[in-house]
């Protein structure tokens, strides 16, 4: 048995230590390439950083995770993502500094992201308080959420990143979402190890 916790070993099961160690390895390649991508297009701007990491950090997770044993990828909203015990590894980009990520919040409270996290996510730890009034109308489900059982729990990979200092901080666990607000209420994180940068 490896170093990982108990909340991971009861997740991924055998695959637990394994995902530990590529995970990291994932995001910091998915963040040289985004790096990689910025320099050769020479904008003032980071748009060239900001949208290659948002579709790196998918293509690295599956190139990095398909081999194992339990893993199947599917396609959903035009991305890759890998499944794992039937667990679905989402990853989220929350900061661009080095702030805890108990800090993570979405932009948005609906769309694909919000819908993923409520459906699969864990059960809200407060219930929505009912005034009696009629419910505002849900938008209709986003038609790629049905390509995942229903029984799919969520494992969010939220991490820190930016152009300049790389992979800052990395953590895996389950959170729901406040619709307020929009932030990420955990009800497990863990950090993941980061590998000491090449020399």
């Amino acid at each position: 048995m490896g170093s990982t916790s108990e909340w991971a070993r009861a997740t991924f099961g055998e695959a637990a230590d394994e995902l530990a160690r590529l995970i990291p390895a994932c995001l910091l390649r998915a963040h040289a390439r985004a790096r990689s991508g910025h320099e050769g297009v020479h904008t003032q701007t980071l748009e060239a950083y900001g949208h290659g990491l948002y579709a790196a950090q998918y293509e690295e997770l599956v190139a990095g995770l398909a081999h194992l044993a339990d893993a199947s990828a599917v396609r959903l909203q035009g991305r890759s993502v890998v499944i794992v015990s039937g667990h679905v590894i989402y990853p989220i980009r929350y900061a661009k500094k080095d702030v805890p990520v108990t800090a993570a919040r979405l932009r948005r409270a609906t769309g694909f992201r919000a819908e993923l996290i409520r459906r699969h996510g864990p059960e809200p730890r407060q219930q929505v308080l009912d005034l009696g009034l009629d419910e505002l109308e849900e938008p209709e489900a986003h038609p790629d959420l049905a390509l995942l059982p229903e029984d799919n729990r969520l494992v969010l990979v939220a991490y820190a990143c930016s152009m300049h200092e790389g992979v800052m901080r990395a953590e895996w666990g389950s959170a729901e979402l406040r619709r307020e607000d929009r932030y990420l209420i955990w009800h497990r994180h863990e950090p993941l190890p980061l590998p000491a940068p090449a020399a």
